[in-house]
């Protein structure tokens, strides 16, 4: 890891210790470069927010501040000390934790069994002692304040309980330094204030946060400084309170002020006013949304993007028949499509392209041939049995229109590469004919050229007369759409035509600007 030799603890022109820092770090992949000479330095007591854009290079950082990757070259060093070997995992436990998104809490043990997992107290060195075990963790949970029954199962647990469990397990095995990765993803406001409300607690009594989120409105809230990554490099550390929040847009899209973002390919004129409506969302809500409401024309491509928990997925996948709302009506080609169903939406003219390929998109070990022609399988045959003839010839059609490298038909998709995969999809999408389409993350984790076709595809689906919706944060796929729709905690916050930035794109995606700061 290229370390130092030992020093002392560090600490800043103002005196304060530095816990955590990081200098000239530099990653690869392959050709992938994920962090290019970044550095931050996180000072005792404080709750110091990273951010950046997808694809930054903010979990690679976090990857190597945890030890669970090295950095090609660079120093990491906890209280002026270089870090631990990577196979040292004690060592580094000591010196920081990370709480994900995704909680690692095990749901089948008790809230104490988890505290104390592969460290349980023991009699004589051999026993476990059940009743240690569950004093020291009552103990652990009244002195940190977190108010759960330390013999309860902790898969029964709130998301907010859940988090503090874990929290108090990484300061139980000595750490006081700890990244929070997303914690307020799958919380509610009021869960959110409740969280913050430990976190400064937490801070008054020694202990220091890295908060990584992409609701900026949050790194106002609670965190006392800011880092910025762009593109795999540091952009600046400031006090949040000398950053202003257009500023830190800025800082995010590199983007100052001026200069409108062109529509991806060719300059095309805007639907007409009179065409068709091809989708009509009227009052959709369920758990994730309240109250949505929006049409779209045939010829029109309309993209629908916000942060995770915005909602914004779950109404495309309503639209396609994913997604079950609990009220509203969904009209596709003026007809009603039953809320839940994808017979339904197959059935009313919805090709859709779901959001990961690998869990929803593809059978892996099936061909490309039977991949791409799942819709129509009870077109390409009669009395139920599939004409293998007429299955291969519509493949070869989809290999050629997606231009799609592979071997042939048979080859299963599995051994494509992730580019051609998503293209087998967007082929399936479009094998019967829709008169919509619903493209849910359709570049992501795909190379630059798969994701010029995947988009050229939705150009040319426009030009057909097809009416398209668009679901992704990736700017490049919003820039296919002649409006851009913006969720916010589960509401349409804002609507932008052709012609947008990404400065004040990504400010309303955050919630900057849109009445929720």
């Amino acid at each position: 890891m290229n370390q130092t030799p030992p020093t002392h603890p560090r600490a800043d022109g103002a005196g304060r210790r530095i816990v955590a820092e990081a200098h000239g770090i530099r990653k690869r992949y392959g050709p992938t470069v994920a962090l290019d000479d970044v550095r931050i330095a996180v000072r005792a007591g404080e709750s110091h927010a990273l951010v950046g854009r997808n694809g930054a290079g903010k979990s690679t950082l976090v990857a190597i501040l945890t030890g669970l990757q090295r950095p090609d070259r660079g120093v990491v060093l906890f209280d002026g000390e270089p870090a631990p070997g990577l196979a040292d995992r004690e060592a580094w436990q000591r010196r920081v934790a990370c709480v994900y998104q995704q909680s690692t809490i095990i749901p089948e043990l008790t809230v104490a069994e988890n505290l104390y997992v592969n460290r349980q107290p023991t009699v004589r060195g051999r026993v476990i002692s059940w009743r240690r075990m569950r004093a020291a963790a009552r103990e652990l949970l009244d002195e940190w304040g977190v108010e759960v029954d330390e013999t309860v199962p902790a898969g029964g647990l709130t998301v907010e309980d859940a988090k503090m469990v874990e929290i108090a397990r990484s300061i139980s095995r000595g750490t006081r330094f700890i990244i929070l990765d997303e914690p307020t993803a799958q919380l509610d406001s009021r869960a959110i204030d409740r969280l913050f409300t430990h976190v400064r607690r937490l801070q008054r009594a020694g202990i220091t946060f890295l908060y990584i989120s992409h609701h900026l409105e949050e790194v106002y809230a609670v965190c006392q400084v800011v880092t910025v990554l762009r593109d795999a490099h540091w952009i600046t550390t400031a006090p949040v309170g000398e950053l202003g929040r257009s500023e830190l847009v800025q800082a995010m899209t590199g983007e100052r002020g001026a200069g409108a973002v062109p529509g991806f390919g060719v300059i095309r004129s805007r639907p007409a006013d009179d065409a068709p409506v091809a989708v009509r969302v009227d009052r959709l809500s369920g758990p994730h949304f309240t109250e949505v409401g929006f049409t779209v024309r045939s010829g029109e491509t309309v993209g629908l993007t916000g942060l995770a928990g915005s909602g914004s997925r779950q109404v495309a996948e309503a639209v396609a028949g994913l997604y079950r709302p609990d009220s509203g009506r969904i009209e596709v080609l003026g007809r009603p499509t039953r809320p839940g169903s994808v017979a339904s939406a197959l059935a009313a003219g919805v090709g859709c392209v779901p959001r990961d390929r690998h869990h929803e998109g593809l059978v892996p070990e099936l061909s490309v041939a039977e991949n791409a022609s799942m819709t129509i399988m009870d077109r390409l045959g009669r009395l139920g049995v599939i004409s293998r003839r007429a299955r291969d010839a519509f493949a070869r059609r989809t290999i050629t229109g997606l231009d799609i490298t592979t071997d042939g038909p048979a080859q299963p998709v599995k051994d494509l590469s992730g580019g051609n995969q998503q293209k087998v999809v967007m082929g399936r999408a479009l094998a019967n004919d829709p008169g919509v389409l619903v493209l849910i993350n359709p570049t992501a984790g795909v190379d630059v050229k798969s994701k010029r076709a995947l988009l050229a595809v939705v150009d040319r689906a426009r030009a057909a007369g097809r009416a398209a919706i668009v679901v992704s944060d990736e700017l490049a796929d919003l820039r296919t759409c002649d409006r851009v729709l913006v969720m916010f905690n589960g509401s349409l916050a804002a609507e932008y035509s052709v012609g947008w930035t990404d400065e004040e794109l990504v400010a309303s995606i955050e919630g900057v600007g849109t009445g929720h700061e």
